[in-house]
């Protein structure tokens, strides 16, 4: 009896040894992240370290756009099989296995548009996704990257290795929804969709009145690519006048939008939009209540913004963006982070947070 005892405390006490050393070893996202930026780099020609590399202070680095054009970065056309595996190790260190699924179906339809454009329309190639790196990865080091193409815009700030930042972030899709060919019926962005629809319908009469402010959606999110946004007109319903039942539906498309990243990350975005009080958020519709017509809407905090736009293409045509109005390209963080920390090398000061305004 003693010696079973015995056996079962020794394995007890080797299990929580076990785990207890995997949790001191296991990486943060930071460092994660710096591990596959220096494997990506650490693979590269000198010439493809060249396009790939920009300085922090460099002004590319608040430069997003969403739309098919030549970037500045190095674009995974040009990277061999092996060195195409790192970049996606990079993008998987940020990204939740569904973000990390969106992102590389998102590049993929480039394949159907080419198809259906039949040359028409822009060049159309799902290996014209640019990596850019901006300062020096690791670990402890404050530093950028971004991996951006047609509908895809990852935008990341790491700040002394301890705080990151993911927005500007942009997930978009044409077709919105494929129909003809192999993949018919592929909705990438399915849920953000439906859970808005969800909402508006179960408005009642009073609530819509607040809500629904056009019967005709904007063409494009109405923050497009500004390299800085301020926070919209508070118009729509406020949260505070919505049940419990819809408050949990306004809860549910934060989710979808924040949980596109790694659950560390995902889970601090959605505490900070929760402390800055789910009471002062509104929602926006405006447009069609029905699929096949344009539609758009907005939720907005004191803190953030995300917009969905359908217009286009006869409302198959997807863009969804969240902003983050301070810390939006690490802004908040990096002007901390420079007062605290002189950086004469750089150019100094708060001027590297604000170039590129």
């Amino acid at each position: 009896m003693i010696n079973t005892r015995l056996s079962r405390l020794l394995s007890i006490s080797f299990l929580a040894l076990c785990l207890g050393g995997l949790s001191v070893r296991a990486h943060t996202p930071a460092q994660e992240m710096s591990d596959a930026a220096q494997n990506f780099l650490a693979g590269l020609a000198p010439g493809q370290k060249d396009k790939a590399t920009f300085e922090m202070k460099d002004p590319e680095r608040e430069g997003w756009n969403f739309v098919p054009l030549a970037r500045k970065g190095l674009p995974m056309k040009e990277l061999s099989p092996a060195q195409r595996l790192l970049a996606h190790a990079l993008l998987a260190s940020a990204l939740s296995q569904r973000g990390y699924i969106q992102a590389t179906t998102i590049m993929s339809l480039e394949d159907i548009l080419r198809e259906l454009e039949q040359g028409r329309g822009p060049v159309r190639d799902p290996e014209l996704y640019y990596v850019s790196i901006f300062g020096r990865p690791a670990a402890q080091q404050t530093w950028a990257w971004r991996v951006e193409g047609h509908h895809l815009s990852l935008n990341f700030v790491i700040v002394d290795g301890k705080e990151i930042t993911v927005t500007p972030s942009f997930f978009g899709t044409n077709p919105g929804q494929v129909r003809g060919g192999a993949r018919t019926g592929l909705r990438v962005i399915s849920t953000e969709e439906d859970l808005g629809f969800e909402l508006v319908r179960s408005l009642n009469a009073r609530q819509r009145e607040s809500a629904i402010y056009s019967n005709t959606a904007p063409r494009e999110v109405i923050t497009g690519n500004l390299r800085q946004v301020e926070a919209l007109p508070p118009k729509g319903l406020s949260a505070g006048d919505m049940t419990s039942a819809q408050v949990k539906l306004v809860r549910q498309i934060l989710q979808e939008y924040t949980r596109r990243y790694r659950p560390e990350l995902a889970e601090g975005d959605l505490e900070r939009m929760e402390e800055s009080g789910i009471k002062k958020l509104f929602f926006t519709w405006a447009g069609a209540l029905e699929p096949g017509q344009g539609h758009y809407y907005r939720v907005q905090g004191p803190t953030f913004l995300l917009e969905f736009d359908n217009t286009q293409n006869d409302a198959n045509h997807i863009h969804t963006v969240w902003r983050d109005l301070g810390r939006d390209f690490g802004r908040d963080l990096l002007r901390l982070h420079y007062q605290q920390v002189p950086h004469p090398e750089s150019g100094g000061g708060a001027g590297a947070v604000n170039s590129g305004k």
